[in-house]
C-alpha cells in the first residue's frame, strides 16, 4: 500500500487545481444521530460519546487533517420526531487536533433533550441535513450521515424525497443493529433487512455507503471506520467533487 499516499497527494492536487479558486474547504460533513423514542438513556450516551471518542482516534485525526490547506467542516445534529432536529455542534472548521478535541468535549458534555414524541422521522432529518449542507456552498464535497436503528414511521418517507431535493449531496448511513441487550424489547427486523432499507431509500449519491454497528456498544468502532473511509479524497473514495463529474469524458 506504499502507493496510496502518493495517489492521495496526486488526487488532492488534481482537485485543488481543478476546483473553483473560492473553495474554502474540501468537504462539509454533517453527522445526524438518532435520538428517537427507541433510543434509551444508555444508548444515547453510547452514541454521542462514541462519536466523541472516534474523533479522538489518531487515524480519524489524520484523516481530518490530511490536507490542512483544504480543511473539513463538521456539524453534528440529533434527530427524532418530525419537528425535532437539534444542532449539538455547529459548523466548525477542523484545522487542528485541538479543534477535534474541542468538538469531542462538547459532545461529552451534551445531555439529551426531552422529546415526548417517540416517532422516527428519517425523511425530515434528511431534508434538514441537506438544507444545512446546501449553505456550505464553498465546500467541494458535501456529505450527510444518517445513523439509526430502525425504519421511518412518520413524516415524508425517504423514498419520496426527489433527487433534485438532494442535489449533489452524498448521503451515507450508519445502521445500528437490533441485537444489543438494551434493544431486546424493540422487535426489529433482522440486520440485513434494515441494511436493505437504507440501501433502497436513504443512501444517495455516487459512492455512498452504509456502515454497520452490531449494537450500540459497537457504535464507536463503526463510526471510526466510517469517518476514515469517507474522509478520503474524492478521487480515491469514488466521489467526484461538484463540477468535476462532467470533465474528462
Amino acid at each position: 500500500m506504499n502507493w496510496l499516499r502518493p495517489a492521495l497527494a496526486a488526487a488532492i492536487l488534481w482537485v485543488s487545481v481543478s476546483a473553483p479558486a473560492a473553495a474554502a474547504c474540501r468537504q462539509a460533513l454533517a453527522l445526524a444521530l438518532d435520538v428517537s423514542g427507541s433510543v434509551d438513556a444508555l444508548e444515547y450516551r453510547l452514541q454521542i460519546d462514541g462519536v466523541a471518542n472516534a474523533l479522538r482516534d489518531p487515524e480519524v485525526e489524520a484523516a481530518f487533517l490530511m490536507f490542512p490547506e483544504t480543511p473539513v467542516r463538521l456539524m453534528v445534529f440529533e434527530w427524532s420526531a418530525r419537528g425535532h432536529q437539534r444542532k449539538v455542534v455547529p459548523w466548525t472548521i477542523v484545522s487542528s487536533e485541538d479543534d477535534l478535541r474541542r468538538i469531542a468535549d462538547t459532545l461529552n458534555r451534551t445531555q439529551p433533550a426531552a422529546v415526548d414524541d417517540p416517532s422516527t422521522a428519517i425523511g425530515p432529518a434528511m431534508l434538514y441535513g441537506v438544507a444545512e449542507l446546501m449553505r456550505q456552498d464553498d465546500c467541494w464535497q458535501k456529505t450527510l450521515d444518517i445513523s439509526g436503528d430502525g425504519p421511518a414511521n412518520v413524516g415524508i418517507h425517504p423514498q419520496d424525497i426527489k433527487p433534485e431535493e438532494i442535489g449533489p449531496i452524498i448521503i451515507n448511513g450508519l445502521i445500528i443493529g437490533p441485537d444489543s441487550p438494551a434493544n431486546i424489547n424493540k422487535n426489529r427486523h433482522n440486520l440485513k433487512s434494515l441494511l436493505a432499507y437504507y440501501e433502497s431509500y436513504i443512501l444517495r449519491g455516487f459512492g455512498s455507503f452504509a456502515e454497520v454497528a452490531v449494537d450500540y456498544a459497537d457504535f464507536q468502532t463503526a463510526m471510526r471506520r466510517k469517518l476514515i473511509r469517507e474522509l478520503q479524497p474524492a478521487a480515491v473514495s469514488g466521489v467526484l467533487p461538484e463540477g468535476l463529474a462532467n470533465q474528462g469524458g
